[in-house]
């Protein structure tokens, strides 16, 4: 790859496929590296906050406000561990989220940003749901067996307001339909069973985080 194409990867400007799809597994490391650098880790917010419960405002403004947002949230979501990040898991109310995924457990690994995401529905015939245990930064030390599809489409824009397409199957499927769910106010203890999601809620309330959280009444 050209070193021109690398500084734009960097800058936030990923190149494209054949099909129009962001290339986002390429000097992961570098960009990942470059955002978390100029960002400021913050603690996460937990279910019962209300902002995770409300739909997020979409971005209006491309600048470095924006930039800043992403950066503090790649930062922390090294801290947490974590692999997706939406910007309402640290108190912001607006339509972004990062992730830093494999396609597959040791596969492909994704690094990104998406400004108002939006799932592409797939038609019926082509759907096919993997059963997959999930977990989330804002509902700590609790996971839940949950079923959704196998694959994953968002369009939206980047950091700098340019329209993108991003796919992903398995995991990281997953991970975009879960980010995606988070700026809408739903978090994936919301998808499970009334018996299910109190099973989490007990898990989170007999765990302690590995990472600072944000406490609410």
């Amino acid at each position: 790859m050209a070193q021109q194409d690398t500084v734009r990867q960097q800058a936030g400007v990923l190149p494209v496929d054949d099909e129009g799809y962001v290339v986002d597994t390429e000097d992961c490391e570098a960009r990942e590296a470059a955002w978390r650098a100029r960002g400021t880790s913050r603690p996460i917010t937990v279910v019962g906050n209300p902002v995770l419960h409300k739909e997020c405002e979409d971005v209006t403004e491309f600048g470095e406000e924006l930039e800043q947002l992403v950066a503090d949230m790649f930062a922390s979501q090294r801290t947490a561990a974590g692999v997706g990040l939406a910007a309402n898991q640290i108190g912001v109310g607006l339509k972004v989220f990062v992730y830093d995924c494999p396609e597959v457990k040791d596969g492909p690994r994704h690094v990104g940003v998406v400004c108002n995401p939006r799932l592409v529905e797939q038609p019926a015939a082509e759907r096919r749901l993997a059963e997959g245990k999930e977990g989330c930064l804002s509902v700590p030390t609790a996971f839940a067996q949950l079923a959704r599809p196998d694959y994953a489409e968002v369009t939206g824009q980047d950091v700098h307001g340019n329209p993108i397409r991003v796919r992903g199957r398995d995991f990281f499927a997953r991970c975009l339909q879960h980010e995606t769910d988070h700026l809408y106010g739903r978090l994936y203890i919301d998808r499970l069973s009334t018996r299910d999601r109190k099973d989490a809620l007990r898990q989170m309330a007999e765990g302690e985080p590995r990472y600072p959280v944000v406490a609410h009444d």
